[in-house]
């Protein structure tokens, strides 16, 4: 995901604070969704949506009651829920404080799986964006990231408890239906309406599970080993929307080939009214509604964004305090791209663009990237979940070199694809690809705040031709890190370089030297994450 204006993200508190605390979900002990079918009808005359959400459940535990998530109504908004059934039997149920808990007629073993259906209906207070485009057209937009789909569907609204879903879409037959997964059924009803039929079969987390209904002129822009590629636009920017959303089949093709092979059947690229820049949901990536203008200008969103289906969508944070394992990612991923397709020196450069946006982010805000103060989970969108991430696996890359962190990069997906993670889970993994202890790596970039603030000095004895060189580390808790260093002369050319190895707050160093080092530069390849 990458917001309109700074880049957010979320992460979590350790302690249960509200039913939308960061920190916790309750339901995720006892019971583990298999399966959402979500049968909606939407209208014209109104934003109330009537739904059926059958949803098929297995006990981690004994029990005879289980909780999910959704909104109640609060000032004609919410979801009222009028039914719920178990084996055609209609249960007790309470709806109260966003929670539908749920009784059944008879205890259910650990590890038996039920199917139950719930009848509800009521106007999105959010998480279903009910809205004109910029053009006046009527929209809806599934935006449920990070946990906004209780607000329309019954769910449990966690990044850990992944399912299957299919949307069963009834509306008027003026709006085409985008979704998760393959298309199975469109159908022509009575009454001017149409149902629509999306099947997705992988398990996602309910971030990413979505619609998006609007009026779209709609193009197969190409396939990559099979998997095809679509743009959904706006029928008012079909010419330009074609031509920017035509770049991501490139990108695609880069990241199935670099990567591993992409985990979805399809992708469809959709312009909507996403409250995001882009919104990576599952085979189906929501961009703003004015992300099109035909100049292809938006080929970093469209990379971030398809980098999410493995990184995010697939291998997922296993709670919120660890998002950058999806944003970090993406972020860098996008960064690698661009290395291969652009050369180093624009990885450096875009590297460099990052490290300023850390340390100015660290001069309003000293937290660590993994940082359990946060307690509004709206308040973790950041920028050190993003390009700080994205700077501790660039770090990664140097510390363990490019072998071993490919090796480490896939098999970390490969690991947790269609399941969930934490950092100690990548660290385990890149710790195996490289066979070294990466503890201290690990502790002091994602779990202290701040990076080295560094002073360096030198001296040059022409009698002995030696350079002595200086280094102060002036933050209060010093890092470990390669440092490397180049003394130019006159000219700018280059007459001696070395690499530091830096662990203290003050050290000094003295190497001898052929010519006046008139110039210092330090990371001249930017590899170090520093002020």
């Amino acid at each position: 995901m990458k917001s309109l204006t700074t880049v957010f993200v979320f992460l979590l508190v350790t302690t249960f604070l509200t039913a939308q605390s960061p920190a916790y979900n309750p339901q995720i002990n006892s019971i583990d969704v298999q399966h959402y079918r979500f049968s909606l009808t939407l209208k014209d005359d109104t934003d109330r949506i009537e739904g059926l959400a059958e949803i098929t459940l297995r006990f981690k535990q004994v029990g005879n009651s289980f909780v999910l998530d959704l909104t109640n109504k609060k000032a004609g908004k919410g979801m009222e829920v009028s039914a719920v059934n178990y084996n055609n039997t209609a249960l007790k149920f309470s709806h109260t404080e966003d929670h539908l808990s749920i009784t059944l007629p008879s205890t259910i073993p650990a590890g038996e799986s039920i199917t139950v259906s719930v009848q509800y209906a009521g106007v999105p207070a959010d998480g279903l964006i009910i809205d004109a485009n910029k053009f006046g057209n009527r929209t809806f937009f599934g935006d449920n990231w990070p946990n906004r789909a209780h607000h329309w569907l019954p769910t449990v609204d966690h990044p850990s408890d992944k399912a299957s879903v299919e949307f069963i879409v009834t509306a008027p037959d003026h709006y085409q239906v985008v979704g998760n997964g393959i298309q199975i059924e469109e159908t022509n009803l009575d009454g001017g309406l149409r149902r629509t039929h999306w099947k997705e079969t992988v398990l996602l987390p309910t971030k990413v599970m979505v619609i998006g209904v609007a009026p779209f002129a709609v193009q197969l822009a190409g396939e990559v080993q099979g998997i095809q590629v679509s743009s959904w636009v706006f029928p008012d920017n079909r010419a330009e929307g074609f031509a920017d959303y035509s770049q991501a089949v490139e990108v695609l093709e880069w990241f199935h080939k670099n990567i591993a092979p992409y985990p979805y059947r399809k992708l469809a690229n959709v312009q909507s009214k996403t409250r995001y820049g882009g919104m990576e949901n599952a085979s189906n990536i929501f961009y703003y509604e004015n992300s099109v203008n035909g100049k292809k200008e938006r080929e970093d969103l469209i990379a971030h964004e398809i980098a999410h289906q493995w990184f995010g969508n697939s291998a997922s944070e296993a709670n919120w305090y660890h998002v950058w394992l999806s944003e970090g990612f993406a972020t860098y991923s996008t960064h690698l791209y661009h290395e291969a397709k652009y050369g180093a020196a624009s990885l450096a450069e875009r590297m460099r663009k990052d490290r300023l946006a850390v340390v100015r982010y660290a001069q309003s805000k000293l937290a660590p990237i993994v940082d359990t103060t946060v307690t509004d989970i709206n308040d973790v969108l950041n920028t050190n979940s993003y390009q700080k991430g994205s700077w501790v696996l660039h770090m990664l890359r140097h510390e363990i070199g490019d072998e071993a962190f490919w090796k480490g990069y896939r098999a970390y997906y490969q690991k947790y694809q269609g399941s969930n993670a934490l950092t100690a889970d990548l660290q385990k993994v890149m710790e195996e690809a490289s066979g070294k202890s990466l503890g201290t790596f690990f502790k002091q970039w994602v779990f202290q705040a701040g990076q080295p603030e560094l002073k360096v000095s030198y001296r040059w004895d022409g009698g002995e031709n030696i350079v002595e060189v200086n280094v102060q580390q002036l933050q209060n808790s010093p890092f470990s890190f390669p440092l490397d260093i180049q003394f130019l002369d006159e000219n700018k050319k280059v007459i001696f370089e070395k690499t530091l190895s830096i662990g203290k707050a003050q050290e000094e160093f003295d190497f001898p030297i052929k010519g006046f080092p008139k110039y210092i530069e330090l990371d001249p390849k930017a590899y170090l994450l520093f002020k």
